[in-house]
């Protein structure tokens, strides 16, 4: 499915925004393949928005293949193939998935350079003054559909080790370990933002979509930062979940994540 009837819409503007609610109700299940969405009337009680503003979103929903606009009956869920490659990872197991997940799909890489890095990127890889990284953007395809944007950062000394031809075709952990890189750990964080203009674009989803974002910064055996990840995903293709169980007795009995829990 591609979006281009929603760029149509003014960006910020309320149909835009209309849309994207929508686009997200549907992607997440709450309005189901075969499902009428409520009549205008009623979602522009629901969005304290005018009628004018939701049969704008209604359009651009019906052109981009989201819904159909059956005269007289209203407008119906349309199937959504893309839910079909959706990658679920468990939270307590993340960074391994991640790992794995390089391996089972595939990279398109969109830059590639030397220069000098940010202050927060300097300070998260522990590096003085004047030196550089190495900086690529990738965007992780799964059967061939855009679910994840990503950008690293390497120390140059480390990336010199690998040119653009092995960031394509191979995950950036494997290439660390070839060249001799021992990682002991990471510093990992889960948030939410919402898309930019490049993400958007190479995503393929609207600007102001919102995304699930991932930072981690990986560590070797002396405590050395190798690799500064950030990376966006699509809610649509990719969530993550976590199994728990309780453990304890009495007033200290708590919430445990469950090591090692698969995946459904």
């Amino acid at each position: 499915m591609t979006t281009h009837a929603q760029a149509l819409l003014p960006k910020g503007g309320k149909a835009h925004r209309v849309y994207l609610l929508l686009c997200d109700d549907i992607a997440n299940g709450r309005y189901a393949e075969g499902e009428f969405l409520p009549g205008e009337n009623r979602l522009a009680s629901i969005l304290s928005v005018s009628r004018i503003t939701v049969r704008r979103a209604l359009d651009a929903l019906a052109a981009d293949g989201w819904i159909e606009k059956r005269v007289g009956a209203g407008s119906v869920v349309l199937p959504q193939h893309r839910q079909e490659t959706k990658i679920a990872a468990n939270f307590a197991t993340l960074i391994p998935q991640l790992v794995e997940f390089d391996q089972k799909t595939t990279a398109r890489l969109l830059s590639f350079s030397y220069n000098l890095p940010s202050k927060s990127v300097a300070a998260a890889l522990g590096l003085t003054k004047g030196q550089r990284i190495q900086t690529a953007v990738r965007v992780r395809l799964f059967d061939g559909e855009p679910f994840s944007f990503l950008t690293t950062h390497v120390p140059e000394e480390i990336a010199r080790n690998y040119d653009e031809t092995d960031l394509a075709t191979q995950p950036l952990f494997r290439l660390l370990e070839r060249n001799g890189v021992e990682v002991e750990g990471a510093d990992q964080t889960v948030t939410a933002t919402l898309a930019g203009p490049g993400a958007a674009e190479s995503l393929d989803v609207a600007v102001g979509s919102p995304l699930l974002s991932i930072e981690r910064v990986v560590r070797d055996a002396s405590g050395r930062g190798v690799e500064h990840l950030f990376a966006l995903y699509r809610p649509d293709r990719f969530r993550i979940e976590m199994s728990m169980t309780r453990t304890g007795a009495g007033k200290s009995r708590q919430w445990q994540p469950v090591i090692g829990a698969q995946d459904p």
